[in-house]
């Protein structure tokens, strides 16, 4: 036994350890918990004897416990398929045949013992959802008004001896610039390593930290997990995830739009927003009532459509924002329940609603007031900067479909497009060489595509061909 074994045997004696016990509800087994694997499926063996050494051993006081449990459920990739339990390590196996028995042949006494040891799913699984349907929710926060918040803890409250256990320290969060978001009351920005040493188990994962307020009123240590996707098959606090709301928090992060979810003490229908936590893929809601909808943001006023959408949950579609390092000033603007204030939406971000509802895109590119007002005019435009899926450009030429409403696209020949539009004066010249194969004076003896934008020879060979008389029969190969 090495000596890091026996330093955790000591930390964890039997008497102070307790075994974790599970149930399949569709297998009807109750057996002890080894781990996770890497893919996030439950190892388990049979509660026997035999396999006593290969329990999975976790220290039964409280904080270090409900910390330990709500890690170890966030990295299953199914947790609500199963049933656990917490029992005392050297009653293990007796208590487990007797769990059997219960789920056999159940009485009033079997049930009494299950319930005893029951553990439930973790509250901090769902503390940012309880928060919004079950409990009051303090102030939210921006980033331009974080800053100015009261802190909600003081750093010298938290239990910084067992953060050090699960390889958590003061000085790393302090370096990282943690602190500050933390004692305020949010999740840090980014996740880290944390790993728990369980004598004969050690459970790594990747996590973003955070403190709630305890019992006693004094911070507890939170770690969100990294999950390895968004558990959107099962319903969410009674809501069941549409096509459309899968794609939407796939692609966006946000569903969208207002559900009611149901409050699990009460019954209470709760409406809210859902969004997913991008750096864990946890599910994450916000009730409606409690979002704030700004006057103004970035310089731009809100109108009261724009104001009810956003507090919809919808994106919403805002011009002229002032954004100090970006030529870009216009962006989709959308709530999310994580963050609890709004995050813009760029590119192939926007969501596919907003895309196909707004006029000034097309294929995730957003056009500029004076390719709108040509498009709107009737004139086709060439546009350089599109890009695929994989984030490649192409290029290609616009028009607006006057019948449909929408917009027509080609690669190489605006005559494809339906309505004929007359192309826009920038790119007469590009469009009558390369696809109709006239010319104008500046370029009627060029017999080459011109590059996009091109307007006149590109070199002094070219000028010359274009100068000299019978180019185009020479070009030709026609004799004289």
């Amino acid at each position: 036994m090495s000596k890091q074994t026996n330093e955790n045997s000591q930390q964890y004696p039997e008497q102070l350890s307790d075994v974790l016990l599970v149930m399949d509800k569709e297998k009807k087994k109750i057996q002890a918990v080894t781990g996770v694997d890497e893919n996030g499926n439950l190892k388990t063996v049979d509660a026997t004897k035999k396999n006593q050494s290969q329990f999975m051993r976790v220290d039964r006081t409280g904080d270090l416990f409900t910390n330990f449990f709500s890690n170890f459920w966030r990295q299953l990739k199914d947790p609500t398929h199963f049933s656990f339990f917490k029992v005392p390590a050297n009653e293990a196996v007796e208590t487990a045949k007797e769990m059997q028995k219960q789920v056999d042949i159940p009485t009033k006494e079997g049930e009494a013992v299950m319930a005893k040891h029951e553990v439930k799913e973790p509250k901090e699984q769902q503390q940012e959802t309880k928060k919004d349907v079950e409990t009051p929710q303090t102030a939210q926060a921006t980033p331009e008004t974080q800053e100015k918040n009261e802190y909600r803890f003081k750093a010298e409250d938290v239990d910084w001896k067992t953060l050090e256990q699960l390889g958590v320290k003061r000085e790393t969060l302090e370096k990282m610039g943690a602190m500050d978001t933390l004692l305020k009351g949010y999740k840090t920005n980014f996740v880290m390593p944390v790993s728990v040493n369980l004598d004969t188990v050690i459970l790594r994962s990747d996590a973003r930290l955070g403190l709630q307020s305890g019992a006693n009123g004094k911070a507890v240590f939170m770690m969100y997990g990294v999950r390895h996707e968004p558990n959107l098959k099962t319903p969410f606090f009674g809501h069941e995830f549409t096509k459309e709301d899968r794609e939407n928090l796939l692609k966006t992060g946000n569903m969208g739009r207002v559900v009611e979810l149901t409050n699990r003490k009460t019954g209470e229908k709760i409406p809210s927003v859902i969004s997913i936590d991008h750096l864990t893929n946890e599910v994450i809601a916000f009730r409606q009532d409690r979002i704030k909808v700004p006057d103004e943001i970035k310089g731009v006023k809100l109108t009261e459509d724009q104001k009810q959408d956003y507090k919809n949950g919808k994106a919403i579609y805002l011009e002229g924002l002032d954004f100090k390092n970006s030529t870009n000033k216009n962006a989709y603007l959308q709530f999310n329940a994580d963050k609890k204030y709004p995050e813009y939406l760029f590119g192939d971000k926007a969501p596919k609603q907003a895309q196909e509802n707004d006029p000034k895109m097309f294929r995730n590119k957003v056009f500029s007031d004076e390719q709108h007002k040509q498009l709107t005019e009737g004139k086709t435009i060439y546009v350089s900067d599109f890009k695929d899926g994989k984030g490649q450009p192409y290029k290609g030429y616009v028009a607006l479909n006057k019948e449909t409403g929408k917009y027509d696209f080609s690669f190489r020949n605006p005559n494809a497009l339906k309505n004929k539009a007359q192309p826009a004066e920038a790119h007469k010249t590009q469009v009558a060489v390369n696809s109709e194969g006239k010319t104008n004076e500046a370029t009627k003896n060029i017999r080459e595509s011109l590059k996009p934008e091109q307007q006149k020879p590109k070199n002094t060979r070219q000028q010359q061909r274009q100068n000299e008389p019978n180019a185009q029969a020479k070009s030709k190969g026609v004799r004289r």
